[in-house]
């Protein structure tokens, strides 16, 4: 679902990695359909790495998307230019366990904003997850039964 889709420190947007080379990898943004290269100098996060601090660990990105969406039924979530109190209210109805000393207000508009600019492409695709889910689900009653 998000294999391919990155994050670039000083652009903002989203961006998909259309080709690598030897220096430098090419990629296209989501919104204005620009190529340009980004050299191995430039921070670049793919979001399918991305994981939030919960009190039990790590949530991955495409998890935090999946409750956003089942808030929301499939729309847009909260706007990221929504007061800090806002955000974190609304973040802790989609991820209660999320651990609000290391997830910062900032980090909160990056994830809704992400989120928003996938979901208006089309882009949130949660059927790999569900299904991951059911395989998990399957184990653990076959773990209960014995």
């Amino acid at each position: 679902m998000l294999k391919g889709i990155l994050s670039i420190s000083g652009h903002s947007g989203l961006f998909k990695l259309v080709a690598e080379s030897k220096n430098s990898i090419i990629v296209e943004s989501l919104d204005t359909q620009k190529r340009m290269p980004v050299h191995s100098s430039a921070k670049v996060s793919a979001l399918e790495d991305i994981a939030i601090y919960t009190y039990e660990g790590d949530t991955p990105l495409k998890d935090i998307f999946k409750a956003i969406s089942d808030k929301e039924e499939g729309g847009a979530a909260l706007t990221p230019k929504s007061s800090g109190k806002e955000l974190k209210a609304y973040f802790s109805e989609v991820v209660p366990e999320y651990d609000d000393d290391r997830v910062y207000v900032s980090d909160i508009k990056k994830v809704l904003m992400w989120y928003n600019a996938l979901q208006k492409k089309e882009l949130l695709d949660f059927s790999e997850v569900e299904e991951t889910e059911e395989v998990n689900n399957t184990e653990d009653t076959k773990d209960s039964e014995e």
